[in-house]
């Protein structure tokens, strides 16, 4: 697939750049993307949540009435689950949620992922470039130039470049990461995918 190459400006450089059909052109694969998804969520996951049980409860441990003869159901103490105040049943305890997936998964999914923007002609290509000092407001003005304003983009640089990860971290429904950092997630999460020029052999290297 060719896809024309433009500068930061918007303006045309009148260059084509064909990506390769190992990466952006294979058959997807939905379950593949559903289990990498799932697993970068996972693995976010802090797992930290905690309710006490009985035995965690500050309370007196005494028989509050007597076992028989009073008509209503038996009670042991006033940490009873049963009771205001009492210990929770199988409440939440601290766990890892994350997950294992092999690399060749991961792979397929993060190619898929990438299949599915070309099919959907959302990936756009710059000309590789740099700010000459972190301007929030260049940033702007170049997703204004490329008509990306209103979209939720995702662009992707060789490595990190100072000034443009500055001028673009605060931009909202905007994200910068390097080609090492490409994930099924971010890529399935944005609507548009902006590849610099550079980036795109470093993503090759990676998937192929």
């Amino acid at each position: 697939m060719d896809i024309a190459v433009v500068k930061y400006s918007g303006e045309s450089t009148g260059r084509k750049i064909n990506l390769d059909s190992e990466v952006f052109g294979i058959e997807p694969n939905d379950h593949a993307i559903y289990l990498d998804v799932k697993s970068i969520q996972a693995n976010q996951r802090q797992g930290t949540h905690k309710s006490k049980q009985r035995n965690e409860i500050s309370g007196s441990s005494k028989k509050i009435k007597k076992q028989k003869g009073t008509g209503g159901a038996r009670a042991g103490n006033i940490k009873n689950p049963q009771f205001k105040g009492g210990g929770r049943i199988f409440g939440p305890q601290p766990r890892d949620y994350s997950f294992k997936l092999n690399k060749k998964v991961k792979d397929l999914a993060r190619k898929s992922a990438l299949t599915y923007k070309a099919k959907e002609n959302s990936i756009s290509i710059l000309e590789d470039f740099n700010f000459e000092a972190p301007k929030t407001k260049q940033y702007l003005s170049m997703l204004k130039s490329l008509a990306l304003s209103d979209k939720k983009t995702l662009f992707v640089i060789p490595e990190a470049i100072k000034n443009i990860v500055l001028s673009g971290r605060n931009v909202q429904n905007s994200k910068i990461i390097t080609a090492s950092q490409i994930n099924t997630f971010d890529v399935m999460n944005a609507d548009q995918l902006v590849l610099i020029e550079s980036s795109i052999s470093s993503i090759n290297n990676i998937l192929k």
